[in-house]
């Protein structure tokens, strides 16, 4: 690991969008937020596609009370795997790579795990970024012996737990984060940056913040890996 580390940390997000994967390419140690507080309407059980032009929802429908952290929040009976896939093939069966993306991504759906979220949302974020080169140390907060504080407090805990020097927050975490709370434990901050030229997505009119999948199935796999690195 370099002399001064960079640790991202994320809730484990369903099929995430770019930029979620440009922290995990920017890191050194990337941490899943597993026992933070499921959140309903988020992005942990659901994410955007584009179908017609539009963008609709990939759904997994999960059983969570209130309060629940995410790593014991249960996915409910069903077969969201099935529809995940017919959903995909429906969508971007006329996609430029459809014909070798979709039996991958069809692949790493079958493969998710059954029983919670975090554990079907991390499989899957550990294979894509295995498929497109990227290689942090992944490790889990629930894991790390830092349950106690809060806010900023236990990000900087969490990164310090890492080995970290360097915490890469979001793009917009220039607007809340105290750069105090990191300072005190001898970290520094950086921010995640989010903007990604448009690529062609059929004609129609860019939308951005979609699912990585999107992007595999317009350009593929090693152009994905590019824009991501920001190459």
């Amino acid at each position: 690991m370099k002399d001064t580390p960079t640790v991202a940390i994320h809730q484990p997000n369903h099929l995430p969008w770019l930029g979620y994967f440009r922290k995990v390419a920017r890191a050194d140690v990337f941490v899943f937020l597993d026992d933070a507080q499921f959140s309903k309407g988020s992005y942990i059980n659901r994410v955007r596609v584009l179908a017609g032009g539009r963008a609709r929802w990939l759904t997994v429908p999960v059983s969570a009370s209130l309060g629940q952290p995410i790593c014991r929040t249960m996915i409910a009976p069903g077969d969201w795997r099935g529809a995940h896939r017919e959903r995909l093939r429906a969508y971007y069966r006329d996609a430029p790579h459809f014909d070798t993306v979709f039996p991958v991504l069809a692949a790493l759906v079958d493969a998710a795990a059954a029983d919670t979220i975090a554990d079907a949302n991390i499989g899957m974020i550990r294979s894509l970024a295995d498929r497109l080169g990227l290689a942090p140390e992944f490790r889990l907060s629930s894991q790390m012996g830092c349950a106690d504080g809060a806010g900023d407090a236990r990000l900087a805990a969490l990164v310090a737990a890492a080995g970290g020097r360097i915490y890469l927050s979001g793009g917009g975490g220039a607007k809340y984060q105290d750069e105090t709370t990191f300072a005190r434990s001898g970290i520094a901050l950086a921010y995640n940056d989010t903007q990604f030229p448009a690529y062609d997505q059929g004609g129609a009119p860019f939308v951005p913040g979609l699912s990585v999948v999107d992007a595999l199935f317009r350009i593929g796999f090693a152009a994905t890996a590019r824009l991501i690195r920001g190459q």
